[in-house]
């Protein structure tokens, strides 16, 4: 955190305004104009809400306050008759609607609200509040309880007892609810035009139905004019544009001038009481200074007859105009235009179909891509808009009533090339000015990718499944959207940064699978926005929380199961820590085994390799997947190797662990009296009288591992990869490590590698420099039909990885139980399951990928021939 602010007042919004380049410092405000440290110059469209009505720092209020000053007047002057705030009063109800008679002051619009509530319950002797749902009234908690917004209450436990809500701009509603409970409510309190709910204008006509509905059942009408009072939407008050007067209204905002915080509550005869004017008060509320900027904010909106509440009409007009001429242009940006005066919104299209293959289409379904043209415009026009707090796919438009012809035309031609650069869907493009410099224009052609439409059939007998998934790495991020290839690692690192802890987990893809056997599935992909790294380096219990929303986000959609991709299994300990989360779990490592071991077994028959005569290291053996590889890769393989992490203390007594294992299986096997492989380990262990007996003790075996089968050295264990490595003739690393553990100088002469870890463990130098070495990216698999999968994850349509074909097939089988948990999970029985439903539902190996792309013929050919020339020498 880099100022004061996100260091002492909030670091939490600090930071966020800090992550989007809303974190300006400004040193200057002068009109309609701000100016930052550099002296940059930014046209100011929020104007604080609607509380700068003449601007920043205009001369005429500072001049009222230097005469304050300069008078000796007494600000703070409590118990005593209050002559600036009588006289603001004074003034106030003579511009107001008619009835109004009797003014409390305060200090901000919340404080007005609670004026207005005590009011009204003081003069009725009825406890509830009639509020709209939608609304804002402010934050203190009974404006807050009014607010008809729950993301803003529950975690205050708003709102208070007594206050209910109902739609906006529903005479019916109201008529329906007051007819009920005409003796419970004291009061109902609406906002001629919603603010923060998104600019929304009532139905014309309903203002005045809501003034004679609360008439005949006795309930008192407050209107909220923070906002929309004096002079914002081109009348003095709102409500008098169709004629209406409230019992009770609320001001603030401009009511200070830009300078000054007050508000205001008017209030007609009925709605005052003693019992309110001798027990309501407030220290500051009513102080002098307040009251002579306020009279002084009067007269400049009433003086000449007027005059600025006309420019005002004028300027508001030419700005909606050009506004819904943007609308006609951009249709599949803007979707509504709304509000009137200088209270303007524009409703941005949050469909995601128009953002496709796009991460700009995520963040406008997650209500962050206003943020985000609030911060374009900021930084790249030097416009100031924000969005509106409830409505957050509206961005507000609400200028200082002094605002020139030439300012609303500069705000029109900023929002027009904004929308411009929206419109081509690349998200490199448009968020480029948070990572590069804005005069470097440097995006390839930008092709999105356009998924099929696919929803689940609905039909009982369709599996239901769900998929996590995140980018491996920076280089990754393409494959969710391919417009981020302009950016180098640097950009994208920084770009990520910025966004990847305000996006929340997102359906990346849908498909539907369709097997051989005649069953179907429909599936989703739920995406997480972090890389492998980000979940190392986070404390596990975010880590944990931020998958446990991954997957209520695959419940809450209707899966049945959810398969863990990348290091998502790893980050949930195999997913045992996600076990408790109402659906089950898998991690798909069952399968991963079987794909592994078929790839290498493929490779060595297309190389016309004896396995008899083979070594295989597995790295990482002594994880769920790895140990699950050793178990059956000693069906064909006589020797292995067991390789395990040396910064695991544990890791000697787990490989030892691994092999008796192995020697439990291959006693099985004997016993069982199956036909084993020539040279394999079991054909070589037949004659091994000291191998137990299938059903003797773990103890019994690992004292084989110690003994016999240590002289015999069919098993060997070591720590240090780069000791053994060598003599392996077949590799296959299966670790969660994120870093390479396999270069070009630690393999063997005509090596096979199967490298099933993502991120990957072997080198791309291997690529490079050893071209006698076959580097088979494993876990890659055809689905059956070859069905898109939603989304572009780097490989051709129709493949998946093996622990996304595992999930498949538990949703085509129906089989909505854990699977593949945790390292226990991984067992014979499951990887043989897998593989008898990989047969039976038509999944199997893929062609052969290498280094993220198809191993070509080319390649192939190549590989041949500097094996063949080795074979020569």
């Amino acid at each position: 955190m880099s100022n004061n602010y996100s260091m002492y007042v909030n670091p939490h919004l600090g930071e966020m305004l800090e992550s989007i380049k809303l974190d300006q410092k400004y040193v200057r405000g002068e009109g309609c104009h701000l100016y930052d440290v550099q002296g940059n110059r930014y046209l100011d469209c929020i104007a604080a809400y609607g509380a700068l009505p003449f601007g920043h720092n205009p001369e005429l209020i500072w001049e009222a306050i230097n005469d304050f000053r300069n008078s000796g007047e007494p600000s703070f002057i409590q118990p005593s008759a209050l002559e600036a705030a009588g006289e603001l009063a004074r003034r106030l109800i003579e511009v107001a609607p008619e009835g109004l008679e009797y003014v409390t002051f305060a200090n901000s619009g919340a404080e007005a609200v609670e004026a207005a509530i005590k009011l009204c319950r003081s003069a009725s002797g009825r406890p509830g509040i009639l509020a709209t749902e939608n609304s804002f009234h402010g934050k203190t908690f009974g404006a807050l309880s009014a607010t008809g917004n729950p993301a803003y209450q529950s975690v205050f436990n708003a709102p208070a007892e007594h206050f209910n809500h109902i739609p906006f701009g529903d005479a019916a509603a109201l008529e329906e609810e007051l007819k009920a409970r005409s003796d419970y409510y004291a009061a109902f309190i609406i906002e001629p035009i919603q603010g923060e709910g998104g600019i929304v204008e009532p139905p014309v006509g309903y203002l005045p139905r809501v003034k004679d509905i609360c008439k005949e059942n006795s309930v008192l009408l407050i209107f909220d004019e923070v906002q929309t009072g004096l002079g914002r939407t081109g009348s003095l008050f709102a409500c008098e544009q169709e004629q209406v007067s409230p019992d009770v209204m609320v001001l603030a905002k401009a009511l200070g001038g830009g300078i000054m915080p007050i508000g205001a509550c008017l209030c007609s005869a009925e709605a005052y009481s003693e019992d309110f004017g001798l027990k309501h008060s407030s220290t500051f509320a009513g102080n002098s200074l307040a009251c002579r900027v306020g009279l002084k904010v009067l007269d400049l909106l009433t003086n000449d007859h007027s005059a600025l509440l006309k420019k005002v009409r004028i300027r508001g007009e030419l700005l909606k105009a050009g506004l819904i001429e943007l609308q006609k242009k951009y249709p599949y940006q803007i979707k509504t235009v709304r509000g009137r005066g200088l209270l303007l919104g524009l409703e941005f299209n949050m469909d995601r179909d128009h953002f496709p293959g796009s991460l700009l289409g995520v963040m406008a379904e997650q209500e962050l891509l206003t943020p985000a043209i609030s911060s374009y415009l900021l930084n790249v026009k030097k416009i100031r808009v924000a969005p509106t707090l409830n409505g957050n796919a509206i961005i507000r438009i609400e200028p200082p009533l002094i605002i020139s012809e030439a300012q609303c035309r500069e705000a029109l031609q900023g929002i027009d090339s904004m929308l411009e650069v929206l419109g081509q869907g690349s998200t490199a493009r448009f968020l480029s000015y948070l990572v590069r410099p804005q005069n470097e224009e440097n995006y390839p052609p930008y092709t999105p990718y356009h998924a099929k439409k696919v929803v689940p059939s609905g039909k009982p007998e369709e599996g239901r499944f769900a998929f996590l998934v995140h980018a491996l790495d920076l280089k990754s991020y393409h494959q969710f959207d391919n417009s981020l290839l302009a950016f180098s690692d640097d950009e994208l690192a920084e770009l990520t940064g910025k966004f990847n802890g305000l996006i929340e987990p997102f359906v990346a893809g849908k498909t539907v699978i369709n097997s051989t056997a005649g069953r179907s599935a429909y599936g989703e992909f739920i995406a997480l926005s972090r890389t492998t790294d980000e979940f190392i380096q986070m404390p596990r219990s975010q880590a944990l929380a931020e998958l446990k929303a991954a997957v209520a986000l695959a419940r809450e959609r209707g899966a049945r199961i959810v398969g863990l991709g990348a290091f998502t299994a790893v980050a949930s300990m195999g997913g045992l820590y996600l076990k408790n989360e109402k659906i089950p779990i898998t991690t798909g490592n069952s399968y991963t085994v079987v794909s592994a071991v078929d790839a290498v077994t493929t490779a060595t028959d297309k190389l016309q390799i004896d396995r008899s005569q083979t070594t295989a290291a597995i790295v990482g053996a002594a994880g769920s997947i790895g140990r699950g590889i050793s178990l059956l890769l000693s069906e064909t393989v006589p020797r292995l190797i067991l390789i395990g992490n040396p910064n695991n203390q544990t890791s000697s007594d787990r490989l030892h662990l691994v092999a008796a294992e192995i020697y439990r299986y291959q006693s099985a096997l004997l016993k069982q009296g199956r036909t084993l492989k020539p040279g394999s380990m079991g054909h070589l262990l037949a004659d091994c009288s000291e191998l137990p007996a299938p059903d003797a003790t773990m103890d019994d075996f690992e004292a084989f591992v110690g003994g016999e089968g240590s002289r015999r050295g069919l098993i060997g264990f070591s720590t240090d990869i780069n000791a053994v490595l060598a003599r392996a003739d077949i590799v296959i690393s299966a670790t969660s490590a994120t870093e390479k553990v396999i270069h070009a100088g630690n393999l063997k002469t005509g090596a096979i590698v199967c490298d099933i870890s993502r991120p990957a463990n072997v080198s791309e130098e291997v690529d490079r420099a050893r071209p006698d070495v076959l580097v088979i990216d494993g876990g890659v698999i055809e689905v059956p039909g070859l069905p898109s999968l939603g989304w572009d994850f780097g490989f051709e349509e129709g493949l998946a990885y093996a622990c996304m074909a595992e999930t498949m097939m538990l949703a085509l089988e129906q089989r909505y139980k854990h699977h593949s948990l945790g390292s226990s999970g991984v067992n014979l029985e499951t990887i043989l399951q897998t593989r008898y439903w990989a047969a039976e539902h038509g999944f199997k190996l893929a062609n052969f990928r290498s280094f993220n792309r198809p191993l070509s013929e080319e390649s192939w050919q190549k590989l041949l021939q500097t094996r063949q020339k080795l074979v020569v020498r």
